[in-house]
Formats: structure tokens, C-alpha cells, sequence
């Protein structure tokens, strides 16, 4: 059996949560996010946060999340404002679009937006006949692995109050970027800086469930209704609760998450150490080498990874990605592989 590094919800979640699942298996609880678990979880979000009056929600899967947000809180005629290489640009199947809702799109070297380049988006001629942007969507870490700093976040977020806009984290692997060694923010700098974001389990220690966070008061009111009425408010809430709960103990996700950017940085130096080069600066557990296309062929007859773009003639810049479980003697097995496999194809 191939050894995946594709993405980093193949295995299936932290020995925790099982225990606890297997603890709690019948005792009885309330349904739809009232169980003493999500209870738990969310309490836990909000002391992270710093910001007691933000309101929690618990969801399956980071595109519900991302379908969901933009679906309560845009106009029919309003638009959101994404990378060209966001998630709900590239791998969502066009579900914000089914929605009646444009996304429009910036390019960027480094999967990340700034102000400068989201202006020309809102210098709308003539007015009424074009969509109005009213969210910007970013993530962190982004679809290429790269993080925010500080600065960057707070800069972004005064663009948007400036500009009527709403400001949207989507934070599938927000755990990897607050444990990255460059990174600067906190769970409580990302509720202060947007409107909403929210926080993965799915890609860290968890079998399934995102925390959507409300940080503005004004988004707060019936937002749990859209929930409802999109069948995404599940009944047995403890599920996704109780996850949480376990993750957020002792800032566990933040250390799994911590794992997974180690055995990403692991590849990178060796593979740079071979001479190899980077589509963007290794910063998460999603990285991008530049591998010759022979070398490729090679690696996927034992290893699976998703092969991210053509490069100049005979090159391609792969994923690899590393997630909370891998096995650091699988990660040198892999690199091993590409030296043994680099030395002959020269």
C-alpha cells in the first residue's frame, strides 16, 4: 500500500477522542449543540479567543463552513473577494456560486490578499450593474501553505471596517498556522482582526467537525436558523462537541498541529539540502518542491502526493503534506527514496 502524503485527514483521529467516545457511549445527552461536551468545547473557544461574547457554532466540514458563511450573510447581489487559489475557488464545486453569490478573484504569488490588491475589485463602474463585494475570504494557513503575520491581518482587517466589508478566515488548518515557528498570532488576535472565522478539526486530531466562530456582534442574531435550515445542525451535537473538547485540552490540537509542521520542515530542509526548490516558503505542513517530472514518476510508484502545477520543461511543483500522525521513520523513508532515486536520474 502507497504511503499517503496527499492530505492530512487520511488517518483517523487523536486515541482521546475514542476514549472519551467510548467513555460517554450511553450516557444520555440533549441534542442539537446543547450536550454538556459542546458546551465544554465551546467555553474552551471562547477563553482561547479572549472574547466571551462571541457565539460558537459547530459544523461538519470546512466547505459547509464555507458555504454557510457566505450564504447567511450576503445579499443576492453582493460578492466575495477570494484568492485565485482559494478552497471555495478551486475545490468546492462551485458551491458558493449554486448559492446565487460571484466570487471574485485576486492572483497572488503567495496565496494571501492585501488591501492593494482587493481595491481595484471595489472601484465598481457603472454602479448598480456590477456585483458589490462584501466578503473577503482568506485563509490561514493559505491553500499553499503560507501564513499570515500580525501585521498583515491587522492591515487586511482595517482595509475591510474602511470599506464595509466582512472579513472571513477560513481556518481548516488554522491550528498548523498558530503553531508555525514564524508565526506571530494568537486565537485571540484571530478573533479580534475578523468578523468571522473558524477553527479545524477535521485536518487536525479530529474525525470531522470545523468551530465556526461569530467575532461580530451584528452577525450573531439567527444565525443558528441558516444552520438549521441548510441540515447542518445535527442532532447528535456531542459528536462534534466532544471532539473539540478532547482537542482543545491542554492545547493538544495546537501540539498535533505543531507535529505535523515539524515533519513538513523535515522534508523541506533535506530536499533543499538536495538542491531542490520551492513553488512558496515553506512555512506549514503543506509544502511544494520543485521535483524533476522522471523523479515524480518515480515517487508516486510507492508514495502518493498530488501533483500542483507544471513548471518550466521536464519540472512540477508537487503537495506533499504532513499531517498530526505521521510517523517521522515514514518521512525519512520518503527522503531517503528521493536521494537514492535524485543521484541515479542525474
Amino acid at each position: 500500500m502507497l504511503y499517503s502524503f496527499t492530505n492530512d485527514y487520511s488517518e483517523g483521529c487523536h486515541p482521546n477522542i475514542l476514549q472519551r467516545l467510548l467513555q460517554t457511549n450511553l450516557t444520555q445527552q440533549p441534542g442539537y449543540g446543547n450536550d454538556t461536551f459542546t458546551l465544554e468545547s465551546v467555553a474552551a473557544i471562547k477563553q482561547l479567543c479572549q472574547k466571551p461574547e462571541v457565539d460558537v457554532h459547530l459544523v461538519a466540514g470546512g466547505t459547509l463552513a464555507n458555504l454557510i458563511v457566505p450564504g447567511a450573510f450576503l445579499k443576492t447581489y453582493e460578492s466575495v473577494i477570494a484568492a485565485e487559489t482559494a478552497h471555495i475557488n478551486n475545490h468546492e464545486a462551485g458551491a458558493i456560486e449554486a448559492t446565487g453569490h460571484k466570487i471574485e478573484t485576486v492572483a497572488t504569488l503567495d496565496g494571501k490578499l492585501r488591501p492593494e490588491a482587493i481595491q481595484p475589485l471595489l472601484n465598481k463602474f457603472p454602479e448598480y450593474h456590477t456585483v458589490k463585494p462584501r466578503i473577503v475570504y482568506i485563509s490561514n494557513s493559505t491553500e499553499i501553505g503560507t501564513i499570515y503575520t500580525r501585521q498583515e491581518l491587522q492591515d487586511l482587517y482595517a482595509f475591510c471596517q474602511q470599506n464595509n466589508l466582512l472579513l472571513f478566515l477560513d481556518g481548516a488548518r488554522l491550528a498548523m498556522a498558530l503553531s508555525a515557528e514564524k508565526n506571530d498570532l494568537t486565537l485571540a488576535h484571530i478573533a479580534a482582526l475578523t468578523d468571522v472565522f473558524y477553527l479545524g478539526a477535521t485536518k487536525c486530531g479530529g474525525l470531522i467537525g470545523e468551530a465556526i466562530v461569530l467575532a461580530n456582534p451584528a452577525l450573531q442574531k439567527d444565525f443558528k436558523y441558516y444552520i438549521k435550515q441548510r441540515g447542518a445542525l445535527m442532532a447528535k451535537g456531542r459528536l462534534f462537541g466532544m471532539q473539540f473538547a478532547e482537542l482543545l485540552k491542554d492545547n493538544l490540537m495546537f501540539t498535533l498541529g505543531g507535529h505535523a509542521n515539524q515533519m513538513a520542515k523535515r522534508l523541506a530542509v533535506r530536499l533543499q539540502g538536495l538542491g531542490y526548490s520551492f513553488l512558496s516558503q515553506p512555512e506549514t505542513n503543506q509544502i511544494f518542491p520543485i521535483l524533476p517530472d522522471a523523479l515524480i514518476v518515480e515517487l508516486s510508484k510507492k508514495y502518493g502526493f498530488f501533483v500542483w502545477r507544471k513548471m518550466e520543461e521536464g519540472f512540477s511543483a508537487v503537495r506533499l503534506i504532513t499531517s498530526w500522525a505521521t510517523p517521522q521513520e515514514q518521512v525519512d523513508q520518503f527522503l531517503e527514496e528521493v536521494q537514492v532515486l535524485s543521484e541515479r536520474l542525474r
